[in-house]
């Protein structure tokens, strides 16, 4: 059964880890999220930007693919089905279309603007039990097409943003979405730490989880980062487990590629890369 992400976020909170939000785009990075999942008793977030929703031919597709999935499989530990970055029409479609939790991003409103359309979304989700994740500051990097600079949140509109009763907070401290360049000078931690001192004990959220070094990861987490979404890295592991077994020609059967069977490496890599970020984000054992 799928649940909000509420009650994940305040357990990791108080117990000084983070919950992995894994963004899916098909059948097989949806099981292979699943599967680990269970496997390591961590609860997990399934994030579904507007994009992959797309691609997967809507929301209510995504939606019905994930429930029943998780009855086939025998699917034990705490999952919330959440839009990444969605658009103000986007929250209402997954709404609808029974996703648990959605994040509106409205960082690139003004914050009077942002505030008005979060705090009637807030009222609607909590009205139908969702978790609601709120931006302040744009994530650098490009996401679904959309470009952000990466500038950091301030904490007087993080305050703003937490007050209408929201349930997590994402604020721009230096991440960027996708690859990190090498000139990348880390993140503000003196950012996140008056970011914290402004809104109290409410979750923080990290995106752009991929490559961020485990030292800052770990120091983030002590700062109230609570959630910490990774995606990018899930698609260079897949790329190129797939790329190797179609570079291999591990199928001799002279019948052209089995699509199961050219989709298991990449798939088998997902496992190993959610594997690893659960292990560090310490959710291992807290379903």
């Amino acid at each position: 059964m799928l649940v909000s992400a509420k009650e994940m976020l305040d357990k990791a909170r108080e117990g000084k880890y983070a919950v992995g939000q894994f963004n899916i785009n098909n059948l097989e990075w949806t099981k292979s999220v699943l599967l680990t999942a269970e496997e390591l008793k961590s609860p997990v977030i399934l994030g579904v930007s507007e994009g992959a929703g797309k691609y997967m031919t809507g929301f209510k597709t995504v939606s019905a693919m994930v429930k029943a999935m998780m009855e086939e499989l025998n699917i034990t530990v705490p999952v919330a089905l959440h839009l990444d970055h969605g658009s103000y029409e986007g929250c209402y479609k997954c709404i609808k279309a029974g996703f648990t939790s959605i994040m509106f991003d409205g960082s690139h409103y003004p914050i009077e603007e942002n505030i008005e359309k979060t705090k009637e979304l807030v009222k609607i989700a909590h009205n139908m039990g969702l978790s609601l994740e709120a931006e302040v500051g744009s994530i650098g990097g490009e996401e679904d097409g959309v470009v952000g600079l990466g500038e950091c949140a301030d904490p007087n509109e993080c305050k703003a943003i937490a007050d209408l009763g929201i349930d997590f907070l994402a604020a721009g401290i230096g991440n960027i979405h996708g690859k990190y360049p090498e000139n990348w000078p880390g993140l503000r931690f003196d950012v996140l730490e008056n970011v914290k001192a402004a809104v109290g004990d409410m979750p923080l959220v990290l995106h752009g989880g991929t490559g961020i070094p485990e030292d800052m990861i770990k120091k983030a987490i002590s700062l109230g980062v609570a959630k910490i979404n990774v995606n990018t890295e899930c698609q260079l592991t897949f790329a190129a487990a797939t790329r190797e077994y179609i570079e291999a020609g591990k199928d001799k059967s002279g019948k052209g590629f089995d699509p199961r069977k050219l989709l298991a490496p990449g798939a088998d890599a997902i496992k190993a890369t959610v594997k690893e970020k659960m292990e560090l984000f310490g959710s291992v054992g807290k379903a």
